[in-house]
């Protein structure tokens, strides 16, 4: 897929105010501080569309942003860590539950695990409760050019195993790294065949 055009459509934290269902919708999620805006950055060859920050938690609102003018690019809240208020989280959590679990034309959720670390007990809850509700997601590992290619396979084995251990079968997988600009073809080809199933 070429990205022809990218922008932001709007923010808000309401579902009700998210766009008109009529395209095929793709959002992004991950705990903060995983490389999310630098990966949406990357996907549409953008240096500044998604907000990038060193701080946890920049990210506060349902981003929508329009590709191609054919299909809708989500940035969503990260959860987990985050410099904010316990009830302020519990107020994303909440909205991005309801956008999770009612947004009718999302195709499927990007969740970004970070593939230096090894496996987080809050992505995989997370991961479980997609299952529990069958939402659609594939599995992102970002940051893939950080540590060596031993120790980040050794990682992401990790990962699979622990997953494994819950799932008969385990999501699709890409693997990136944003300043590499690796995962790009494999992501946005992925996204071009989905957008064929959009009903």
């Amino acid at each position: 897929m070429e990205i022809r055009s990218a922008q932001f459509v709007i923010s808000n934290t309401d579902i009700a105010k998210c766009p008109a269902p009529a395209l095929p919708e793709y959002a992004f999620i991950g705990r903060s501080n995983v490389g999310k805006s630098s990966l949406i950055n990357m996907l549409v060859s953008r240096k500044d569309m998604a907000k990038t920050s060193g701080k946890p938690g920049k990210t506060q609102l349902i981003n929508h942003f329009i590709v191609n003018e054919n299909w809708y690019l989500v940035d969503l809240p990260g959860y987990g860590y985050a410099q904010v208020s316990k009830e302020k989280r519990e107020k994303w959590e909440k909205f991005i539950r309801d956008y999770i679990l009612n947004r009718e034309n999302l195709m499927c959720l990007f969740v970004l695990v970070d593939s230096r670390l090894s496996p987080q007990q809050v992505d995989l809850e997370f991961m479980d409760w997609l299952g529990e509700n069958n939402i659609p997601f594939v599995m992102v590992f970002t940051k893939m050019d950080k540590l060596s290619k031993a120790k980040t396979a050794n990682n992401i084995a990790n990962y699979k195993e622990e997953m494994g251990r819950s799932w008969d079968e385990l999501p699709p997988c890409f693997y990136t790294s944003a300043e590499k600009k690796e995962g790009r073809k494999e992501i946005l080809d992925f996204i071009s065949d989905t957008n064929k199933l959009f009903k």
